[in-house]
């Protein structure tokens, strides 16, 4: 497909506003994009850096902000911009992740054409599994065909963040793009080694893409600042098709988006990078990559600040789930040596505080603290027991786990590695139920 900067006036051409304008032709027009859309959410990654939380779940599944998961965020943000056709991609240890999408995400209404999808990993074009993120989706473009959108918006389901992907089609649609790149400015220094990040000009259009470079390249008038990837693109239906197609009988590739395709088209097509940032200030907006022990626990415990950058809270932009049916959290004996509380914390549903205290943690569904027990900069998954006269510090208890009367977690790292527990680079100490030597699998 040739660059287009030449193109005649179309629709396209029209101006974008943000979907909170007060300008009605402008919300139509975003309206009109999303509507015309498909979202296809990358969800079978293995999360290896998570370690043993991932041992017995996809990422996307792994629980987050006391009551959600991981892949509810992107989830919420396709309901909220308006793109109601989506599927989701799986493939590794599916089956909590199916699980809570049939729970929570089956409420649409086929006869509207509005969906939630899974499209698992089942040979529909080779007799391969899922090869890589562009494979992936080459592997359902019978199904994308069907669809027939107008765009195609690629996501991960393992970020958290809120975003409105309407701004981002109607800025790639006035640019007459064939590819936009959703991406984060931040500083240079985070980014080395870490991050995939975009070359571009003082129009946002991409130059060169790199792929976790030592010194990346900055952002025109802005020295310390780079534009690192977030793994969100939106591609017009027909250049994608192309694209993966060319891939697919590439037999050198490694059929994945930014080591392939992202390479091959930078300098013959129109790609472009959208900047992700706060409306209001302009600064970089919320998103956090929670591929690790560390990065899982601090984005866990942000939230339990009084004004935290993640707004749970914030009605104009809901974050759905699967909702249990479960009884109030509850807060017993208030007695001078066996008092039940919480301070700046969160605490789910179905919850028991028994003569315990519980500062700066986050308390998922259905956990039983039994008394005298210590809590501190914990996050305790769904389904634990923690017994009486138990300190827990700056640790991550994964779902079921029964904690032992009188165990202590994160107080001596040494300790817990004598112990079989996980410690993070960053101090934080991972138990599981298999660690224990307890027989649930957390697969849930």
């Amino acid at each position: 497909m040739n660059d287009r900067s030449n193109s005649t006036h179309s629709v396209l051409d029209e101006p974008v506003h943000t979907a909170s304008s007060n300008i009605a032709d402008g919300d139509r027009f975003v309206s009109r994009l999303t509507r015309d859309s498909m979202a296809l959410i990358l969800a079978g990654g293995r999360g290896s850096r998570l370690h043993e939380l991932t041992s017995w779940r996809a990422k996307p599944a792994l629980a987050f902000a006391g009551k959600f998961r991981i892949i509810d965020f992107t989830l919420s943000n396709c309901a909220n911009s308006g793109i109601r056709r989506v599927g989701v991609l799986t493939q590794y240890k599916s089956h909590s992740l199916l699980r809570h999408l049939i729970a929570g995400w089956t409420h649409y209404r086929r006869e509207t054409d509005e969906y939630v999808e899974v499209l698992p990993a089942s040979q529909r074009a080779s007799d391969d599994w899922y090869k890589g993120t562009a494979d992936a989706v080459f592997q359902n473009l019978d199904i994308i065909r069907a669809a027939a959108p107008k765009h195609v918006v690629i996501l991960a389901g393992d970020h958290v963040y809120k975003m409105d992907y309407g701004t981002m089609i109607a800025e790639h649609a006035r640019r007459n793009a064939d590819m936009t790149v959703g991406c984060v400015p931040v500083p240079r220094e985070e980014a080395a080694g870490q991050l995939g990040v975009m070359q571009v000009d003082e129009n946002n259009r991409v130059l060169a893409f790199q792929e976790k470079p030592d010194d990346p390249a900055s952002i025109p008038g802005r020295p310390d600042t780079c534009l690192g990837s977030m793994g969100i693109y939106v591609f017009n239906t027909d250049f994608l098709f192309d694209q993966l197609v060319l891939d697919a009988k590439n037999p050198d590739s490694t059929h994945d988006f930014g080591f392939d395709i992202i390479p091959r088209i930078v300098n013959e097509h129109r790609m472009f990078a959208y900047s992700f940032t706060d409306a209001d200030t302009g600064v970089q907006a919320y998103w956090r990559d929670v591929g690790t022990i560390d990065g899982y626990w601090q984005a866990n415990m942000e939230l339990v600040e009084p004004d935290p950058e993640l707004n749970i809270y914030d009605k104009d932009w809901p974050i759905r789930t699967a909702q249990s049916q479960l009884p109030p959290a509850k807060f017993i004996f208030d007695e001078p040596d066996r008092r039940g509380y919480a301070v700046d914390s969160l605490v789910s549903g179905g919850c028991i505080i028994s003569g315990a205290s519980v500062k700066k943690s986050l308390l998922y569904s259905s956990v039983r603290v039994h008394s005298h027990a210590e809590l501190e900069g914990a996050v305790v998954l769904p389904e634990c027991e923690i017994g009486r006269g138990c300190i827990l510090k700056n640790c991550i208890i994964d779902r079921g786990v029964n904690l032992p009367e009188g165990t202590v977690v994160g107080v001596d790292h040494d300790a817990d590695r004598a112990r079989g527990f996980r410690v993070s680079p960053g101090g934080v100490a991972l138990v599981t139920p298999d660690m224990l030597g307890q027989p649930l699998h957390a697969t849930s």
